[in-house]
């Protein structure tokens, strides 16, 4: 009886030990940064287009032809974001400020995040959210926690998309690992 009950106690730690590194595994996936150690991928799509019809009448509405389905929706050319419901609702929308280097119009998805981290410009930044490489500079959303010290040179290259705090939260609990990215011109 003594060997079968240490039998099943030795299965049942086993059990256990699996399952915590596979968690342990997947948090750690999901926070790496894009380009250590894996590559950014784009999620192919049938027609991104190259400049999205805009409603001249308003402005701040959601393009044409910017996709389907659930999705935040990213304008390299407006320096504006859309955050859209599965049923093609538009939940929030808002200004950014991009980096120096912009994502190519195509559909990504949601690849790491990060909850606080030190941004290029050296200012504290949070509610990261990663969806591109290019050239292996990350692209990203992330909010300021308060200005930058210092200014990038120049010539810095940069993927930081900067958006407002209250934005930053909203884009947060929206863009999960996964959720799909549309850039438009």
């Amino acid at each position: 009886m003594a060997d079968s009950s240490s039998g099943m106690v030795v299965a049942g730690l086993t059990t256990v030990a699996v399952a915590t590194v596979g968690v342990l595994a997947f948090q750690a996936y999901a926070t790496v940064p894009a380009g250590v150690g894996r590559a950014a991928k784009s999620v192919p799509t049938a027609a991104v287009a190259s400049k999205a019809p805009r409603d001249r009448r308003n402005p701040t509405a959601l393009p044409a032809s910017s996709g389907t389905g659930e999705r935040v929706v990213y304008s390299v050319d407006d320096d504006r974001v859309w955050l859209v419901s599965a049923r093609g609702r538009v939940l929030r929308t808002f200004k950014v400020a991009p980096g120096s280097v912009d994502p190519a119009p195509d559909s990504y998805s949601v690849d790491s995040r990060s909850n606080a981290v030190t941004g290029t410009d050296g200012a504290p930044i949070e509610h990261v959210v990663r969806f591109a490489s290019v050239d292996g500079i990350a692209i990203g959303f992330s909010a300021a926690v308060r200005p930058p010290q210092t200014r990038p040179a120049p010539d810095d290259r940069t993927g930081g998309i900067r958006e407002s705090r209250a934005d930053g939260e909203a884009m947060w609990q929206f863009a999960t690992i996964g959720q799909r990215v549309v850039v438009i011109r």
